[in-house]
């Protein structure tokens, strides 16, 4: 029953597009990552590289797995499968092989670049294995719960948000605020309610790869105690991996029923009223906003509101509340870093184009035969874009925004380091927007531009901190927005931004003087081939 589907993964142009793009990037990603990593003194310069691959991770998960298990059951041409002898959780279970293989397949051929670190003494063999696996584990949790995510129904969508809330608040006042302070918070309760809560606390803290890899590069780590995390950690990932895939399966067929065949309810007096004269627009970010991910603007917003406080407070933060968990922060690039990461994560939606993007060529066919016999034009198709972009990225920006006032406010920062930052920021959200719109215009999968543009860039930004080559770091997007709160604006940053302006406003008009004949061209190209995805 496999063969079909593997044969179809192997020899559909698209996912073999896609499987290529993924795995030269990704050896360039570990590139970039060895050379970092070589010769590497710094404890915690090795905990971020560590960290990196399991973020890499997943990605190359949500990519490979995810994107297309979330994508198959908006086709209606699946429901002639799932009435067919193969049973509807044999789908899944068959969809989902193809891309763990292909996932796996992917970090094979990064053994070599990372094998090297062996030779050069910088790595031995139990750090290449654990290093592997555990990254690799935890990118195929990500891409098993985006897809169960994706499954559920709005009501129990609508229950995990809760849950997820609480846990998010739980962890910023014990993770964030009590931090190592913890026992002095636990002193006023009973040992049998202080003792097991601490001891919760703990395992969730060490138990996940996060921290697992920040143990085992520790210079006098216990071997046999990290090992034994490992373990442990590794179990957890197969044992998530586990219950994903079961749950996964056995809602494949509901979650395809909901899609098709949901009563519609009588809502569209009061969505007349929002469309406007932009239905393009209106379309895109109600289409964005299915799977908004508010947990994590939850989650980065929460903490860049408590990181604020801190800077803000500096020597006057409260005894009785924890810094180590800042103090981590301030040694791994500070208030800088996170607001880079903010603007980073605020320009993933505009680099994806989440809102125009269809899964399928077919798909795309069938959208495109409608819109273009429609009066909308290339500017119509670019404030959609836009506006679904910018409203699915926003909190992230908020965040930003908040660290931004908490550094002038503080004193870290000048009026002119802010400023500067800020309109970095912008040239680099326009600038991944605009590359985003041209790829979408012109039929280039986003799947192969957005991982350059949200992880290439800043690993050569990283690369270029990390060997002293602060020209190569600003003539990057996110290292423009990084250089700018780290000292005095030397005269050559502004060579960075000013590239970004000129490429921004090139390709913009460009873009949007092709778009239309693009489009087009591309439909007459594709529509009516024989496509496998």
């Amino acid at each position: 029953m496999l063969e079909p589907f593997f044969r179809a993964a192997m020899i559909a142009p698209s996912r073999q597009t896609a499987f290529r793009q993924c795995v030269v990037l990704h050896l360039l990603f570990l590139g970039l990552l060895a050379a970092a990593w070589h010769g590497s003194e710094s404890m915690q310069a090795r905990v971020w590289g560590a960290y990196m691959l399991v973020g890499g991770a997943i990605v190359e998960g949500a990519v490979l797995i995810g994107w297309r298990l979330v994508q198959m059951p908006k086709n209606q041409s699946l429901e002639f499968l799932l009435s067919s002898p193969v049973q509807p959780h044999r789908v899944f279970v068959a969809e989902a092989l193809v891309g763990i293989s292909r996932m796996v397949y992917v970090h094979l051929t990064g053994l070599p670049i990372l094998g090297l670190l062996l030779f050069t003494g910088d790595m031995e063999v139990i750090d290449l294995l654990v290093l592997t696996v555990v990254p690799l584990t935890y990118g195929i949790v990500a891409g098993l719960a985006l897809t169960v995510w994706a499954y559920v129904n709005t009501t129990v969508r609508k229950i995990g948000q809760i849950f997820s809330g609480l846990g998010i608040l739980v962890y910023l006042v014990v993770g964030v605020m009590a931090g190592e302070r913890i026992g002095f918070w636990l002193g006023s309760l009973p040992e049998e309610i202080a003792s097991p809560f601490m001891a919760v606390f703990r395992s969730l803290h060490d138990l996940n790869p996060f921290g697992l890899f920040n143990y085992w590069m520790y210079p006098f780590r216990v071997g046999w105690v990290a090992i034994e995390r490992a373990i442990v950690v590794e179990c957890i990932g197969l044992l998530a991996v586990a219950l994903l895939f079961l749950r996964g399966t056995y809602r494949l067929k509901g979650h395809f029923h909901d899609l098709h065949y949901k009563p519609m309810t009588d809502t569209r007096a009061a969505q007349t009223e929002k469309i406007g004269n932009r239905p393009l627009s209106w379309w895109a970010v109600r289409r964005v906003m299915v799977y908004s991910g508010r947990v994590n603007i939850w989650l980065a917003g929460g903490f860049g509101i408590v990181y604020s406080a801190y800077i803000v407070a500096g020597d006057h933060w409260p005894a009785w509340m924890g810094v180590m968990v800042f103090q981590i922060f301030e040694r791994m690039g500070g208030a800088p870093a996170l607001i880079t990461g903010m603007v980073l994560l605020a320009a993933v939606p505009a680099a994806f184009q989440y809102g125009l993007w269809d899964a399928s060529k077919q798909d795309r066919c069938r959208r495109l035969e409608l819109l273009l016999l429609t009066r909308l034009d290339s500017r119509d198709y670019w404030h959609a874009a836009i506006t679904a972009a910018w409203v699915r990225g926003r909190g992230y920006f908020v965040t930003a925004s908040i660290l931004w006032i908490a550094l002038l406010i503080s004193g870290r920062a000048t009026g002119e380091m802010v400023f500067a930052s800020i309109a970095a920021s912008m040239l680099l959200w326009s600038l991944t927007f605009v590359l985003g719109f041209r790829a979408f215009s012109g039929g280039v999968q986003a799947n192969s531009l957005g991982p350059l543009l949200t992880l290439g860039l800043p690993a050569i930004a990283f690369l270029g901190l990390k060997f002293d080559l602060v020209w190569l770091t600003a003539m990057t997007p996110p290292g423009a927005v990084y250089l700018a709160l780290t000292g005095p604006i030397a005269a050559t940053w502004y060579i960075g931004p000013l590239l970004m302006a000129l490429l921004t406003l090139w390709i913009g008009r460009k873009s949007l003087g092709l778009c239309d004949d693009e489009l087009r061209t591309w439909m007459d190209r594709n529509y009516g081939s024989r496509m496998l995805d």
